[in-house]
């Protein structure tokens, strides 16, 4: 693969033809290359930097300071080297979670990873909570020009973006250390659990992606007896993503999978530690946490290319997403306090979906 298609993205998206073409340039993109990149503004940039700074300060603490910032209601907070695991092993990456910031208080009584976010100080959460608004217009726009792309028609505009009205919105604020001689593995080989991914990293680089692979089977993260963590990891067809200045990177998680019936698929990609520490912002832009999702169309895929359990079809008729954001915490994180809370709780009964 050559370089990433990338666009830009206007400030408004209303249904013309000029937006439909390039939704469908966006759709054809994922389905042939599982990402692309998109041109930030001025705006955007600066706000990039500023999170990216405020990370670098925040990771450059004690150990023991950055321990402090956790709590056991939500999955908000800092998670230390090696807390992760993907496919049964620790990944290398030091995270600080940024979930919906709700004070207990006012949450709904016996719902799971409600809490406060705890954060260090006023400046690192004015730089994120910025970088969060900029990222999260941008999902909505991204969203509305998918639509158009996979044919929905002005009519259609908002059937995706629609579902992610005061979503469950997150991000996760990544350091990688340097590379060991013993290991280069930062995240080992998953999918993303929800809906859209919107990207930055520094200039180190270290993200591969593995593009859509036409007949390859694979597992449907969203349902309990499957898991895409580790999945084909040491295939071959794994592309490097170059860090390009002043782009962000953006692909389909499982839920936007889901939802297309397969049309999209979720992109599997990996970390390999570089020769010097890298930093990265992931951004989810998400459904409500108690959204019950179903498939747009679930008689065939929206671009009519067909998506059987196979090619990634739907597997099932409905998603409670916020069951489905808490499985996929739990299995991360087997021994954070806030697993330990919801197990001892039962806390996931009250989020049980028909299916």
């Amino acid at each position: 693969m050559g370089e990433l298609e990338t666009f830009r993205v206007p400030g408004r998206i209303t249904g013309t033809a000029a937006d439909t073409v390039l939704g469908g340039a966006m759709v054809r993109a994922w389905q042939r290359d599982g990402i692309f990149q998109v041109a930030a503004d001025g705006g955007q940039e600066a706000r990039t930097r500023a999170a990216l700074a405020a990370s670098r300060r925040f990771f450059d603490r004690s150990a023991a300071e950055k321990a402090g910032y956790v709590n056991d209601t939500s999955y908000s907070g800092y998670i230390a080297s090696g807390e992760e695991v993907t496919a049964g092993r620790p990944d290398a990456s030091e995270i600080f979670t940024i979930t919906p910031d709700i004070d207990p208080a006012a949450a709904a009584a016996g719902l799971p990873c409600h809490g406060p976010v705890p954060w260090p100080d006023p400046g690192y959460r004015a730089a994120m909570e910025a970088y969060l608004a900029g990222v999260g217009g941008l999902g909505g726009r991204l969203l509305r020009l998918v639509a158009l792309g996979l044919g929905l028609g002005p009519a259609g505009i908002d059937r995706l973006a629609g579902l992610t009205r005061d979503g469950w919105h997150h991000m996760r604020v990544l350091r990688f250390p340097a590379a060991a001689r013993t290991s280069e593995r930062g995240i080992g080989a998953h999918t993303d659990y929800g809906f859209l991914v919107i990207a930055a990293q520094d200039e180190v680089g270290g993200l591969w992606v593995r593009p859509p692979v036409p007949g390859e089977s694979r597992p449907r993260n969203w349902l309990p007896d499957e898991s895409t963590a580790g999945f084909a990891e040491h295939r071959p067809g794994w592309i490097f993503v170059r860090p390009v200045a002043g782009v962000l990177t953006v692909f389909p998680g499982d839920v936007l999978q889901f939802v297309t019936g397969g049309a999209l698929l979720s992109t599997p990609h990996k970390v390999r530690l570089a020769d010097r520490e890298r930093h990265a912002l992931a951004y989810f832009h998400e459904p409500r946490f108690g959204a019950r999702i179903r498939p747009l169309d679930p008689g065939r895929a929206l671009d009519g290319r067909g998506g059987g359990a196979g090619a990634g079809g739907t597997g099932g008729s409905v998603i409670h997403y916020g069951e489905h954001f808490t499985r996929m915490f739990m299995r991360c994180y087997p021994q954070r306090a806030t697993t330990r809370r919801i197990e001892a709780e039962g806390l996931l009964r009250s989020l049980a979906a028909p299916r």
